[in-house]
Order: C-alpha cells, then sequence, then structure tokens
C-alpha cells in the first residue's frame, strides 16, 4: 500500500491556506504548512511537491530553495512558487534560481488543482521509476550471486538472504521436493537461519504448498485466518506471527523443483504483483542454478570414478598422430578434445595463447579447469550441443593464462572425422577486439541515454526527410511516439507549411553559421494535434566521406519564454503610458499656472475700457471682444489644469494633438 501523497506550503497566506484545502481536499493528500523560516522541515520529512508563498521577498528564493533542497526528504520534490503576474522579472529569476513552475494570483481553484495533480504524477511516476530500477538492480545482484558458486547450500542461503532484505519480510525459505513426487518436502534453506538445512516437511500438512506444486502458479494468502486453501488444517498453525503469505514455484523446463515460500508477520507485508513477478524471475533462476550444480556435481564425481579414461584418451592421441604436421604450424590455437571436455591434443599456437609448456598440460587436462567461473555454464551447454550433433562456431569463452591474466577467445568446434566423440578446438584471442567492441557500445548507450535525457528535443532524418531519430524529449513536444515517427514519418511534418524547405534553405546557405550549420534560429513548430507554437532550431547536416548522409536539429520549445516577453513588453507599454501622462499632468499645471495671471490682466482691462468708453464707441465693441475671447482662452487654460490623461484627437491629415476635453474631463462624468 502506497504513502499518502503530501505537499508542503511555505508561508501561506490564511486565504491561501483556505483555497488549497478547498481544491485539493478531495485527491487524498496530505497538505503541510510552515512558516517562511522553514526550520520546521526537519530531515525524516517527505513532500512531493513544495509551494512557496513568499510574497514580495523574491531575495529569499535561492534561500528557501536551498533549505529545502538540503532536506532527503524535499531533495526531489517538485518547487512552486506563487507570484503576481505583473511581476516578470522575478519570475524569470525564480526560474533560474531553480523552481519547477509557477502559479500566477490570484489563484484559480480549478488552475490549482489541475497543476497540483499534474505535479503529483510526476512525482510518483518517478518514485515508481525508482522502485523499478532498485528491483532491477537487485534482481541482476542475486543472479550474479547464483552464477558465482557452485556450492548448492551457499546459493540457496545468498537468494533467501538477499530476497528477504528486497521485499522486507520476516522469513523466505526454500522447500524442494524429490523427483518421485511422494509427500515429503525439505526445507534447505532459511533467510534467518543459517543452521536450516534438509528439514523434512509432510506435504499432507501444507496444503499451500501442494496447491503451488500442482498449479506451477503463485499463490497469495493475505490472510491466514480466512483463505479457503488454508481450511482442512487452520487449527494446525502456529497463533500470533503470521498474516500472510506468498508462496512462489520453482520452475525448470516445466518442472517444479520446489517453492519458494515467503512469509509476513502483517498484512500490509503481503507481496503485490510487482513483487510476486521479480520473486518468480529469482525463483526460476534458483531452479536453473540448482540443476547446473547437480549437474556438474555428477559429471566430477563421474569423472573422477572413471579410472579408464585416462587410457582411452592415450589410445585416442597415438590416432591423432597422423594429423599434427597439418597443426603444428597454424597460427590458430588447434586441440583435440574428447567427449569430456579433456585435453587430447594441442599445438604449439595454443600452448602459447595458454602461457603454458606442452610439459604442463598433460594427456587428459580437464579444459573446464581453464575456463571463468562465469563462463563454464556455457561450457556445459556446449557439451550437450556436442551429444545432439551441433557444433557451434565463434563462440567466445573467458579463460585464464598460467600468468593470471583473463582472455577472451573465440572458439569454433567441429567433429573430428573418423575418431568417434573427439571434438577439434580451433581458437584466437580477441580480448582486444572484445573490449574496443564494449567501449563501442557504452560509448553508443552512453550517448542514446545522454540524447533521451534532454530536456529539449531532438531529431534526425536521412537526406529523403525520414525521421530516423526521435528521442524522448522530442516525443514530448511533438506528442508523437517515437515508434509512430522512426521510419514513418518526414521531418516536413514538424514543421507549418513550408518550414522544412525553409530550414533546408538556411541549411544550405553561408549566411547562418556556414554551410550545413544553422545557428540558432526562431521558427515556428506544429504538433500532432494541429497546434502551432514558437521554437528556437539548431542544426546541422552529418557528413560520412565528405558526403551529406543525414541532418539533425536540436528544437527548444519557446511558448513559456514568448509568454514573459509578451508579460514583460505590457508591462513596458503601461510604464511608458504612465510617465507620458505624468509629463501631461506637470506640464497642464505649469501652463494654467503661468498663463492666469496674465489672462486675468487683459480680462480685468476689458472691463475698466468699456466702462471708460460708451457702448456706442467702436472701441466699446473692441474691448467686449478682448473680454470674450479672453475669457475663451481662460476658459482653455482651465481645462489644461484639470488635465489627468493622455488623450489625443485628429487633427491636420494624420497628424494627432492633445484633445482638451477628453484628457479634463472627470471620470465620474459621462463621456461625450
Amino acid at each position: 500500500m502506497s504513502e499518502a501523497q503530501r505537499i508542503l506550503v511555505v508561508d501561506a497566506k490564511p486565504e491561501t491556506r483556505g483555497l488549497f484545502d478547498a481544491a485539493l481536499g478531495s485527491l487524498g493528500c496530505e497538505i503541510v504548512y510552515r512558516d517562511k523560516s522553514v526550520q520546521a522541515v526537519v530531515a525524516e520529512e517527505r513532500f512531493e511537491v513544495a509551494v512557496l508563498d513568499l510574497g514580495s521577498e523574491w531575495a529569499r528564493v535561492p534561500e528557501v530553495l536551498r533549505t529545502l533542497r538540503a532536506n532527503p526528504g524535499t531533495a526531489a520534490t517538485s518547487f512552486v512558487v506563487i507570484a503576481d503576474s505583473s511581476r516578470a522579472e522575478e519570475i524569470a529569476l525564480a526560474l533560474d534560481a531553480g523552481i519547477d513552475d509557477f502559479l500566477l494570483t490570484p489563484l484559480n481553484a480549478a488552475d490549482l488543482r489541475g497543476r497540483m495533480m499534474m505535479h503529483l504524477h510526476a512525482r510518483h511516476s518517478a518514485a515508481r521509476t525508482a522502485r523499478r530500477q532498485h528491483a532491477l538492480s537487485a534482481m541482476i545482484d542475486i543472479t550474479q550471486a547464483l552464477v558465482s558458486s557452485l556450492d548448492i547450500q551457499e546459493i540457496l542461503f545468498t537468494v533467501v538472504r538477499r530476497i528477504a532484505n528486497l521485499v522486507r519480510v520476516a522469513r523466505v525459505s526454500i522447500v524442494l521436493v524429490p523427483d518421485d513426487g511422494g509427500n515429503a518436502g525439505y526445507v534447505v534453506a532459511a533467510s534467518d537461519d543459517v543452521a536450516v538445512s534438509n528439514l523434512r516437511l509432510d506435504l499432507q500438512k501444507y496444503p499451500e504448498i501442494r496447491h503451488v506444486l500442482c498449479s506451477k502458479q503463485p499463490l497469495t494468502i493475505g490472510d491466514v485466518d480466512t483463505h479457503p486453501v488454508l481450511d482442512g488444517v487452520r487449527g494446525t498453525l502456529p497463533t500470533g506471527g503470521l498474516s500472510s503469505l506468498t508462496l512462489i514455484p520453482m520452475v525448470f523446463e516445466g518442472n517444479v523443483l520446489g517453492v519458494l515460500f515467503i512469509r509476513a508477520q502483517t498484512r500490509k507485508g503481503a507481496l503485490d504483483e510487482q513483487q510476486v513477478g521479480l520473486c518468480q524471475v529469482l525463483a526460476n533462476a534458483t531452479a536453473i542454478a540448482l540443476r547446473n550444480a547437480r549437474i556438474l556435481t555428477t559429471l566430477r564425481a563421474e569423472t573422477q570414478r572413471d579410472t579408464s579414461a585416462r587410457v582411452e584418451a592415450e589410445n585416442r592421441l597415438a590416432a591423432l598422430k597422423r594429423y599434427a604436421d597439418v597443426f603444428e604450424s597454424a597460427a590458430d590455437g588447434i586441440a583435440a578434445l574428447d567427449n569430456d571436455a579433456c585435453l587430447l591434443y594441442a599445438n604449439p599456437a595454443a600452448y602459447t595463447l595458454l602461457g603454458y609448456e606442452a610439459s604442463e598440460l598433460r594427456l587428459g587436462f580437464p579444459v573446464y579447469d581453464l575456463i571463468s567461473v562465469e563462463d563454464r555454464r556455457k561450457l556445459l551447454a556446449l557439451r550437450m550441443r556436442f551429444a545432439e550433433g551441433e557444433y557451434p562456431r565463434n563462440v567466445d569463452l573467458r579463460i585464464k593464462r598460467k600468468d593470471g591474466a583473463m582472455v577472451i577467445i573465440s572458439c569454433t568446434f567441429s567433429p573430428l572425422h573418423g575418431e568417434e566423440a573427439t571434438v577439434l578446438l580451433s581458437f584466437r584471442d580477441v580480448t582486444d577486439a572484445r573490449q574496443t567492441q564494449e567501449e563501442l557500445v557504452q560509448t553508443r548507450n552512453f550517448l542514446q541515454s545522454l540524447i533521451d535525457a534532454s530536456v529539449d528535443a531532438i531529431v534526425a532524418a536521412d537526406m529523403r526527410g525520414t525521421i530516423i531519430l526521435f528521442n524522448e524529449g522530442a516525443q514530448r513536444l511533438y506528442g508523437h511516439r517515437a515508434e509512430d515517427a522512426l521510419n514513418k514519418m518526414s521531418a516536413k511534418e514538424l514543421y507549418p507549411r513550408d518550414g522544412a524547405r525553409e530550414v533546408g534553405r538556411m541549411l544550405r546557405s553561408k549566411g547562418h553559421g556556414g554551410v550545413g550549420r544553422l545557428e540558432p534560429v526562431r521558427i515556428e513548430a506544429i504538433d500532432k494535434h494541429g497546434n502551432i507554437f514558437p521554437i528556437s532550431l539548431t542544426a546541422a547536416t552529418i557528413y560520412q566521406k565528405g558526403k551529406a548522409v543525414a541532418t539533425f536539429g536540436i528544437f527548444s520549445d519557446l511558448r513559456d519564454r514568448v509568454r514573459v516577453e509578451e508579460q514583460l513588453a505590457q508591462a513596458q507599454e503601461k510604464l511608458a503610458l504612465s510617465e507620458k501622462q505624468s509629463l501631461v499632468a506637470e506640464l497642464a499645471g505649469a501652463t494654467a499656472h503661468e498663463l492666469n495671471q496674465p489672462l486675468t490682466s487683459v480680462m480685468g482691462y476689458a472691463e475698466l475700457l468699456m466702462r471708460k468708453v460708451g457702448e456706442q464707441s467702436p472701441a466699446h465693441h473692441a474691448a467686449k471682444v478682448i473680454l470674450s475671447e479672453a475669457q475663451r482662452m481662460a476658459e482653455i487654460v482651465r481645462k489644461i489644469g484639470k488635465l489627468t490623461r493622455y488623450e489625443t484627437k485628429s487633427y491636420v491629415g494624420e497628424q494627432r494633438i492633445l484633445d482638451l476635453d477628453r484628457g479634463s474631463q472627470d471620470d465620474t462624468e459621462p463621456k461625450s
């Protein structure tokens, strides 16, 4: 049963906590709130997601991240910050500091739930992958232990002890059954008692073991108190300390050699489906190791008992003398072996390769003793094939020279015509070649892992445009599966319209980094669902012997960057408008202040002049016009003094001037 997923929220406001509880309450995850000191986060605590609500204290983001990443429980956590949408620059700095995501205020419950579910799913997938890797590593470790020893008791105890540690149960034991199909079984090893060996069991009292032997399928008993298989013997079971059982058949070539018996003290200790599958593989590998160990023990005993083998080998050696002249000058090592893989003859090249003198490898010497422990099972399998008339070619075996050096030889086997039960072996040293081959494979695997681990999409295509490389980043970016893209899709399908043709043109030109090279350029891409989005592309042509054979490109998703750039542009536009409005307001105030005094004087003198002259006088009419225009100008100055916004209107042609009426109008007044 998996543990509940946990979300850490640092320094959240009360309203933020309420939103988190309401939006995520139904997910079944645990939400833990901590203050901004983060000192309450102890090393034993584990969180899948950490949300930082630091308000305006953006400078603390790196410090809080370092504190949380130093905690083993939050080292692999997804980090998310809550940010104001207007603080694009701080968001970019937080991304550089190492956060994985950000939430923009005001928070939306649906968006919050979706984003948290996405991060929880990602953490769950990563943890599941880690558990699988741990299980595979343990399986490889146990398998290596199986082939590193020929001691049956050592093999058995190694298996049960390591399986018990792997699946974390109280006891793992191996029960073997004889080939005669009787009612007796034998506990030959137990993980909690190294002294257990050949403890006899009456299988009539163990219906669960008989069930597995008959069905050849694993059996899980989650509760021994209720499972129907145990109905007939429930009263004889020990009380306490036993709650669940898992039994795995040990199968070799269709035959069940025994049972892997796993006991847990609690119901929670019952194995899940993945653990049962892993134990089945290990049980079958143990069965193979047991059978091989038995075969080898039998072969050695027969060899020691057969005292006539040496005499027979000497007779065969005499018959081989007629081939000696042919083999003496051969550059490859040549040896004749009997059906028990004992030496009948070896040419000088064989002695040189093995590092021995001819007198040191006596007649009848068992070649098996020269083979490395890891390859002895392979030699046994070869001998079985010889008996069936099969003689393999180019088989690699590791042998130990006299000086202790381990070398790899490539062997070709063939029957020696005219000599019954005699095998001719020719071999050569391929150690350097195999090491080079292994290094090339490791380099290839490393490069493949590097390509698959890349966050960016990496795609390669042959000169016809057919995709031949499509990494995991490309699958995430475009939505196509690798199996649907490789050798099936054209690179043209990754770009909208004539995008692929334009990329090819830039690759062939000199203006973008040189012929065959394309420096980073921003273009558009199209995904599986027809969505067009911006990317940054770096590409190159691959040449072999001066001939172009393929092209490859590295595609970086620019959608997040474009969104940040748009937010920055909007912020700059608002700032420019604010500065312009401030300048207009300051200019309006200064203008109104400077014009009011002379206008007051003009209006005063105009009124005085009107009183001095008669109404019928032309001067009286002129003074009245002066007063009227001065009052009009005063109204204009009043509007200038009330300017609060930068508003314009058309003037002459395409020219625009300041609109005093709209710019000075109160926000509460209806606009004309």
